[in-house]
């Protein structure tokens, strides 16, 4: 008779053994195996291997909205974006998954002179002991749509011990109607797969990250194969703000239980 659980995390894991074949997305519990075959051969013609940093990133350093400081990126890949932020003076830390991924990021690094600490494992197990806020920057360019809907309890919790006062959580994301399974979080447990990845809509985005102040939603820009710049349009991008203790906000008190009504959607 097993009488596992104890703790929340105890609870969370075992969530995870629901969607097993899939758990190498996003947990090192489950091995790396999915995403070192995907990085496997860098001359395969995927979109996001190229060296070019996402567009909104880029945008929002150029517009001023992000300044240099310290930044973490979430599912670093290739370090497409982690060298990006290192070029413009930032104080990069950078985690994946993948020994594959990390070993092609650490090799970028070299042949372009940049300084990034790369970090192979799970950001969820890592915070607290190799990456430690606070971040003026924490960037997610398709890590979090690969997460079973239990885990956003987990991120939420990297971003609330790592994330600085006044500092900035940027992501890209599946976004709906355009890429990934709408299907209801309910959905993905009766079925115990995710089917690639979840689809967002920006109001599920506001509601998730609710206790941040959002700066700037919009759908990545589409840029073409020449431009020095990555950008797909299936992707929705979302820029958010935490406040600094104690600052005034004309933001109504977030109630994570009131969840919108426009972020049911319950088809595949």
């Amino acid at each position: 008779m097993d009488r596992d659980i104890r703790t929340v995390e105890d609870a969370l894991r075992l969530l995870d053994g629901l969607f097993a074949p899939e758990a190498d997305r996003w947990t090192a519990a489950g091995g790396s195996s999915w995403w070192d075959g995907f990085y496997a051969d860098r001359s395969r013609p995927v979109p996001f291997f190229a060296g070019k940093p996402d567009e909104n990133l880029v945008s929002y350093v150029d517009r001023g909205l992000v300044t240099v400081g310290r930044a973490l990126d979430l599912g670093c890949g290739p370090g497409r974006n982690a060298l990006h932020l290192a070029s413009l003076g930032f104080e990069v830390d950078a985690v994946d998954l993948s020994p594959t991924a990390i070993a092609w990021a650490e090799d970028r690094a070299r042949e372009s002179g940049a300084d990034v600490r790369f970090h192979r494992g799970d950001a969820f197990d890592l915070v607290g002991t190799e990456l430690n806020g606070p971040y003026d920057l924490i960037y997610d360019s398709g890590c979090f749509h690969h997460l079973p809907p239990h885990r956003r309890i987990s991120y939420l919790d990297v971003l609330d011990r790592t994330l600085a006062p006044g500092g900035h959580f940027a992501l890209a994301c599946f976004a709906a109607g355009a890429m990934g399974s709408e299907l209801s979080d309910r959905d993905f447990y009766r079925q115990s797969r995710l089917h690639g990845g979840l689809a967002y809509t920006p109001e599920a985005l506001r509601w998730i990250f609710s206790d941040l102040e959002e700066v700037e939603s919009r759908g990545m820009r589409d840029e073409p194969p020449e431009s020095p710049r990555f950008g797909e349009t299936f992707l929705w991008t979302a820029l958010f703000r935490r406040d600094h203790p104690g600052a005034k906000t004309d933001r109504a008190p977030s109630d994570r239980r009131a969840r919108p009504e426009s972020s049911h959607v319950a088809h595949d």
